[in-house]
């Protein structure tokens, strides 16, 4: 029993080389994995507040290029930080015809939401990840030295190409307070000033806007990149206590299997004392000479070999060594050996009970050639499903006997 169920553990040790992942939760990482740099160009097209005619986005000159470089971490496959640096050229528009291109720079922070993973759950080697983003930061007209609150929204999407480096395509929106373009201060005297602070910051008239698209490459640095799958503890224990419920079963088994090799070592004893089956005498020749002969008294009685449930595989070696003396005698008397088969009435079907016990008498009738028996002289019966014993383990068995 022991043995046994130290192999049962054995194995369930081998099998948690399989260990079943939870599809949504990842270990935690430490501070400097999963940072990555990014370096790209862009293009955007500016809005100017004032600008009240249609904004055609391929009107001369609103199309500028830019460049962009960005620094961040995911601090979980769903969630991450990047603060990203743009340089940008706008022209302001408005209806006076005043195109002025000025420089700007802007960094920002956003906040990245990696939906791909967080719907679908974190998949390292997936291609496409879907991450939108919000983020606030500070914009500079650098022409005409002035400093904006800037607002920012987009959709990043990543490419990945290896473990390391990734495609991003993005677009992206962001706005600042309508003076950023500097118009109120270069405003010619003959042209009103900007009156984008008579607007309520929820109109689009409030605000500079800059409507844009950026393509370049992204690098994962640092010893560690992507994350961990943790154990699915619930399938684990599902896995462990039908492991534990399997080795209860086979604990029982042998609990079974004492209990019936008890049964026949007390008839085995009974059987001695009755000498029903002879036993060894010593002769003593003329020349002094001992000489050991077995010498029957009377048919030896039938040997019972076990199965298990649903079974036609010997459970014990040990039984068949009990039917070797049935085979001697068989021989030395020149006798047929008759093999009956049973099953447990207590499981299964007529059908499946009939023919179980015929293999059953088979598979002995086999090892019984194995011994050396003619097949000729041995005569197979099934009898189906019984319950002549108790309790019903012992009813799974193919009994042996001497023929007449």
């Amino acid at each position: 029993m022991f043995a046994l169920a130290a192999v049962g553990f054995a194995a369930a040790g081998m099998a948690q080389e399989f260990v079943p992942t939870d599809k949504y939760s990842v270990a935690t990482n430490r501070m400097f994995d999963n940072i990555f740099v990014s370096v790209g160009g862009h293009v955007t097209s500016t809005y100017s507040s004032q600008e009240r005619s249609g904004m055609a986005f391929f009107q001369a000159r609103r199309v500028q290029p830019g460049f962009n470089v960005a620094v961040g971490k995911w601090f979980t496959p769903g969630f991450g930080l990047r603060t990203k640096f743009e340089g940008i050229w706008g022209t302001r528009f408005n209806d006076y015809q005043d195109h002025k291109t000025y420089k700007m720079w802007n960094i920002h922070e956003d906040l990245l939401f990696n939906l791909s993973n967080q719907i679908c759950g974190y998949n390292e080697k997936r291609v496409w990840n879907f991450i939108p983003y919000l983020g606030i930061g500070v914009v500079r007209n650098m022409t005409d030295n002035m400093y904006e609150i800037s607002y920012h929204a987009g959709l990043l999407n990543n490419f990945r190409v290896s473990k390391r480096v990734t495609i991003f395509f993005e677009v992206f929106a962001n706005a600042a307070e309508g003076s950023i373009d500097g118009f109120w201060k270069n405003a010619h005297p003959t042209i009103p000033a900007d009156n984008w602070a008579t607007y309520k910051k929820t109109r689009s008239r409030h605000w500079d806007k800059n409507l844009g698209a950026a393509l370049g490459l992204t690098f994962n640095i640092g010893k560690h990149t992507g994350w961990d799958k943790v154990p699915d503890v619930d399938a684990l224990m599902a896995d462990y206590n039908a492991q534990i419920k399997d080795l209860k079963g086979k604990i029982s088994g042998l609990e079974d299997d004492k209990a019936r090799l008890e049964e026949l070592l007390r008839k085995a004893r009974e059987n001695q004392n009755n000498n029903n089956q002879g036993g060894d005498i010593v002769i003593n020749n003329n020349d002094n000479q001992t000489q050991v002969q077995t010498v029957y008294v009377g048919k030896p009685t039938p040997v019972s070999v076990f199965f298990n449930i649903g079974s036609s595989k010997v459970v014990s070696r040990r039984d068949l060594v009990n039917v070797q003396a049935l085979v001697d005698y068989a021989k030395k008397e020149n006798k047929g050996l008759i093999v009956t088969g049973y099953a447990d009435s207590a499981t299964g079907n007529a059908n499946i009970n009939n023919r179980l016990s015929q293999q059953r008498a088979d598979a002995v009738a086999n090892e019984l050639v194995n011994m050396g028996v003619s097949r000729s002289n041995i005569t197979t019966r099934a009898k189906g499903g019984v319950d002549e014993l108790t309790p019903p383990a012992y009813n799974r068995r193919a009994v042996v006997e001497v023929a007449e």
